[in-house]
């Protein structure tokens, strides 16, 4: 496995981070169906979310950069990029769970392997690089703040068929 350096991490990780966010984005859709959800009174407003996610991939931009540069052999770089994809994949599953299919329920199922996929960034990104896994605190933080957020959907609107 090819080890890039400085600039060119830093693109790759932009270009796969922000790919992420856009397809996240598109996933999310705000609707008619999101707008009748009874939220709590502590739900942040809606134009707050976009700025907290770009503030977490941009993050996640210099985390995985700095994690993927410090890793010492190439089985190690795998193993930050593996971590990185499933948690792409996840993220992105939880918005076409909760937006798409208009399922809070199941998007709550799946928002604990998110949150474990997270929690597994912070924890093994810290053997690479400390500052990798400090950065990745905010997403984990605000991850277990949406859950809660996700939770309470659920419990003020629920069942949902």
């Amino acid at each position: 496995m090819r080890r890039f350096g400085g600039w060119q991490t830093l693109i790759i990780a932009f270009v796969f981070s922000f790919g992420v966010a856009g397809v996240g984005s598109w996933l999310t859709e705000l609707g008619p169906w999101y707008f009748s959800l009874k939220q709590p009174s502590w739900k942040p407003p809606d134009a707050a979310f976009g700025i907290i996610w770009t503030t977490i991939f941009t993050l996640l931009v210099f985390s995985g950069s700095l994690a993927w540069t410090a890793a010492p052999t190439p089985a190690r770089k795998r193993f930050v990029l593996v971590l990185f994809v499933i948690n792409a994949l996840v993220n992105m599953l939880w918005s076409a769970l909760y937006f798409g299919l208009h399922r809070p329920d199941w998007a709550m199922v799946e928002w604990v392997a998110l949150w474990l996929s997270v929690f597994s960034l912070v924890w093994f990104l810290w053997r690479e690089s400390r500052w990798a896994s400090i950065l990745t605190l905010p997403y984990l933080i605000w991850v277990s703040a949406a859950g809660y957020l996700n939770w309470t959907t659920i419990v003020l609107n629920g069942p949902f068929a």
